[in-house]
């Protein structure tokens, strides 16, 4: 900032006296300004990189861990995970992360399932292992709710649906469409000790389909859902970033997650946490795997 003040304040004469107050070396500020008629050496790094962000809205909102794994999956990037990052922090193009609190609450009298996963959200194949939880969000005419289910294999948005409410029948409906599009007999499904995954009108649902209810050990146990809230943080940060959700309308704001989680989420974002792919090139990955032992 000091070389930029110099470069734009100064006349050539007094360039001496303007270092000697702003504390720079006469050589220092002869390099900044020799390096200035330099091309940028990771030019190219850095097109490739606002070629990803112009891919999608919501690439915006890559770190450098992942625009670090995008360039390598799309691009044959050359590059160090450090020049990366060294080059979109030269370039203003990191951002700050925030997390959303729970939403839910337990009905402590109702009878509840065990705790089946015990925090280990790790799974061998699609379809064994899902999470999932209730989100709210705040538009310029209500709120919106909104209940997913993630498979814990690769990510993957299972299910959404969103209303006006929270009660047990938006839960109902999001394994109704995740039942609808996967086979998930044999799944455990995880969530907390809310009210509308102790009622009877929501675990009918999974017994229907042949999934194990679980749920967290005890209420106020946010770690023993982490990976859902973990989805929760990712996804409201990201949507977040690009639209001012508060002055959009509860119907406006459903089309948009909507079109965010089975739309972007799935096929296109990539994810770090599953090999610095999308979740639909991890599921694909493996189903192919299956395909070529059988053959």
């Amino acid at each position: 900032m000091r070389f930029e003040y110099i470069q734009i304040h100064a006349k050539e004469a007094e360039t001496a006296l303007y270092c000697r107050i702003l504390g720079v070396t006469p050589q220092g500020y002869a390099k900044y300004v020799k390096n200035l008629t330099k091309p940028y050496k990771y030019a190219a790094l850095l097109a490739s990189i606002k070629a990803i962000l112009a891919e999608d809205e919501f690439n915006k909102n890559y770190g450098k861990r992942r625009m670090f794994e995008k360039l390598q999956l799309d691009y044959d990037c050359p590059h160090s995970y450090s020049t990366v990052a060294n080059v979109m922090r030269e370039n203003g193009l990191l951002h700050k992360q925030g997390r959303p609190k729970g939403l839910t609450k337990a009905d402590k009298e109702a009878q509840k399932p065990d705790n089946l996963l015990k925090r280990d959200f790790t799974a061998k194949a699609p379809n064994q292992k899902m999470v999932t939880d209730i989100t709210e969000w705040a538009a310029c005419d209500g709120k919106v709710y909104q209940s997913s289910v993630f498979d814990c294999f690769d990510n993957t948005c299972l299910g959404v649906s969103l209303s006006d409410n929270m009660r047990a029948g938006l839960c109902v409906e999001t394994y109704m469409q995740a039942a609808g599009r996967y086979d998930l007999r044999g799944a455990v499904s995880h969530s907390d000790r809310g009210s509308q995954y102790t009622s009877e009108e929501f675990r009918r649902t999974p017994a229907r389909f042949g999934i194990t209810q679980s749920m967290d050990s005890a209420a106020g146990r946010c770690h023993d859902n982490a990976k859902c809230e973990s989805m929760w943080a990712r996804g409201k940060e990201e949507i977040m970033a690009c639209y001012d959700t508060k002055k959009m309308t509860c119907e406006q704001l459903k089309l948009l997650i909507f079109r965010y989680y089975m739309g972007y989420w799935n096929n296109r974002r990539i994810c770090s946490a599953i090999g610095g792919v999308p979740p639909a090139v991890r599921r694909g990955a493996y189903y192919e795997m299956l395909a070529d032992h059988v053959a």
